[in-house]
C-alpha cells in the first residue's frame, strides 16, 4: 500500500502476523517493510540490469523518515552518476531467522508469486533452526529432522521440496554475496522410491458415477431452493431467483467440467479470468503470471462438452468482464476461491469415489488421451509441460501404441 509517511504514522502501525510493505509518496523509492512480529526496516528500490532490485538502508527505529528519503535519494543519486553500490554486509553470526526475516523475506515476496507461501512453509518446518547462526548450520542436524519426519508418515518428496526451499534461501543469500558459503550444500536429495507417482485416473464406470452425483447434488440444491422459495412467498416475502433451464446451481459442476477436459491445474481455475476465454476460436488462454511454469503463456484447446458448459455458464454469470474471475469465491465477491474440498469430498463420498484428489483429474485428462492413442508429446503440450520427461509417466498406458510403431518394421520385411 502506499501512504504519506510520517514519524506519528511509523508509530500507529502495528504488526498483523503478516510481513507487508508501504510505499512512501514522499519518495516513491522508500518503502518500509513491517515484518510479521512488527520489525520495520526501510528498503529503496531501483533498476538494474532490467531487474528490480532493493537495498536495505536500516531499521526505522534507528532511522527517521526524512532520515531514511535522504539516504534513498542520495543512494539514488550516486546511481544516476553510474557509481557501484557498495555490497551489503552480513554480520558472520546472523541467525537463520533474522536472515529470513531480513533479507530473504522482502525480496521473495517481491519478486516470487508464491514467496508468501514460502515463508510461511519455511516457518512453520524449520523453525527450530532460526536461533542458530547460519555458519553453524550442521548437516546432521538435518539429517535426525528428515528421520524423524520420515517415521511421522511424511513422504520423501514432501521432504526433499521442503529441502529445496531451505536451499534456496542459502543459495539466494550466496548468490546476493550476503553468504560465503551454503552450509547445507552437502545434504544430498533422499530417494524417492515412494514419491513414484501413482497415475491415479478414473474408470468409466467412475466417471458415470461422479457426474451421476454432481447431478444429484444439482437437483437436491434446486429442490431446496423451491422449497424455500415456497416458504418465502407463503409469508409474503420476496423469493430468491430460480434457476433457469439447464444453468448450474453453482460453480462445482462446470468445474469438474473444465478439470476434466482441460486438464487444468487447480490454481490456475481459480485464477481464471472471462478475457482469458475465447469461445470464438475454443481457445483457453492461461497466461504467464498464472502457469506454475511462468516463462510464457499456454493455450488450451476447449472440446465441443467444455465450451456448451462455459457458454451456459458464462451466460448464468453475474460480472462477465474481461477482468472478472470465471469460478470467484462465494464467499467475497470479486474474491478468488481458496478450496473446494469440502464440496469436491462430498461428491466423492456421494459417488463412492476413494482414494481421488482434485489433482487427479489432471491426471485423469492425461491418461484417457493417452489411452486414445494421443502422441506423448501432444499430450505435454496440452498439460503445459515444459519437459516431455514430464509426461512419460503416462507412457505405459498406451501399449498398443507402442506395439503399432514396432509394427512399422513389419512392413520393410528385411529378414
Amino acid at each position: 500500500m502506499k501512504a504519506q509517511l510520517t514519524q506519528n504514522y511509523l508509530a500507529r502501525i502495528k504488526a498483523t502476523g503478516k510481513g507487508f510493505w508501504v510505499t512512501d509518496v514522499g519518495c516513491k523509492n522508500l518503502r518500509l517493510y513491517v515484518g510479521a512480529r512488527g520489525a520495520k526496516t526501510w528498503y529503496v528500490s531501483y533498476w538494474k540490469d532490467d531487474k528490480k532490485q532493493s537495498r536495505k538502508l536500516g531499521s526505522a527505529d534507528a532511522l527517521t523518515v526524512i532520515d531514511a528519503r535522504k539516504d534513498a535519494r542520495d543512494f539514488l543519486a550516486r546511481l544516476d552518476r553510474g557509481e557501484e553500490p557498495e555490497k551489503k554486509k552480513v554480520d558472520k553470526k546472523i541467525q537463520l531467522g533474522e536472515f529470513i526475516e531480513t533479507y530473504y523475506r522482502p525480496w521473495v515476496e517481491t519478486n516470487r508469486k508464491t514467496g508468501k507461501a514460502t515463508i510461511a512453509m519455511l516457518c512453520s518446518s524449520f523453525q527450530f533452526l532460526f536461533n542458530q547462526p547460519i555458519e553453524e548450520l550442521r548437516k546432521y542436524e538435518i539429517e535426525e529432522w528428515r528421520t524423524k519426519r520420515q517415521n511421522e508418515g511424511t513422504k520423501a518428496a514432501s521432504i526433499n521440496r521442503l529441502m529445496t526451499a531451505l536451499k534456496a534461501v542459502l543459495n539466494w543469500g550466496v548468490d546476493q554475496e550476503l553468504l560465503k558459503f551454503n552450509p547445507l550444500n552437502r545434504v544430498k536429495p533422499l530417494q524417492e522410491i515412494d514419491s513414484e507417482e501413482r497415475t491415479r485416473y478414473l474408470s468409466d464406470n467412475e466417471v458415470v458415477r461422479l457426474m451421476d452425483a454432481l447431478n444429484a447434488r444439482e437437483a437436491r440444491m434446486i429442490s431446496e431452493r423451491n422449497s424455500h422459495n415456497k416458504w418465502l412467498k407463503e409469508r409474503g416475502k420476496e423469493p430468491f431467483p430460480s434457476y433457469g433451464e439447464g444453468e448450474f446451481v453453482d460453480y462445482l459442476k462446470p468445474m469438474v467440467i473444465v478439470a476434466l477436459n482441460t486438464g487444468m491445474r487447480r490454481g490456475n481455475l481459480f485464477a481464471l479470468v472471462w478475457g482469458d476465454v475465447d469461445f470464438d476460436n475454443k481457445v483457453i488462454t492461461l497466461r504467464d503470471t498464472k502457469t506454475k511454469n511462468s516463462s510464457k503463456a499456454q493455450h488450451i484447446r476447449m472440446n465441443d462438452t467444455l465450451t456448451s458448459a462455459l457458454t451456459v455458464w458464462f451466460q448464468q454469470s453475474a460480472d462477465i468482464s474481461p477482468d472478472a474471475l470465471v469460478f470467484p469465491s462465494t464467499l467475497k465477491a470479486g474474491a478468488r476461491m481458496v478450496s473446494v474440498r469440502r464440496s469436491w469430498g462430498k461428491v466423492l463420498k456421494d459417488a463412492q469415489i476413494e482414494n481421488c484428489r482434485w489433482h487427479d483429474l489432471r491426471h485423469d485428462f492425461a491418461s484417457q488421451l493417452v489411452m486414445e492413442g494421443a502422441d506423448l508429446y501432444a499430450v505435454s503440450k496440452a498439460l503445459g509441460h515444459t519437459n516431455v520427461k514430464t509426461t512419460q509417466r503416462y507412457a505405459h498406458l498406451s501399449p498398443e501404441t507402442q506395439l503399432k510403431v514396432v509394427e512399422l518394421l513389419d512392413k520393410k520385411k528385411r529378414n
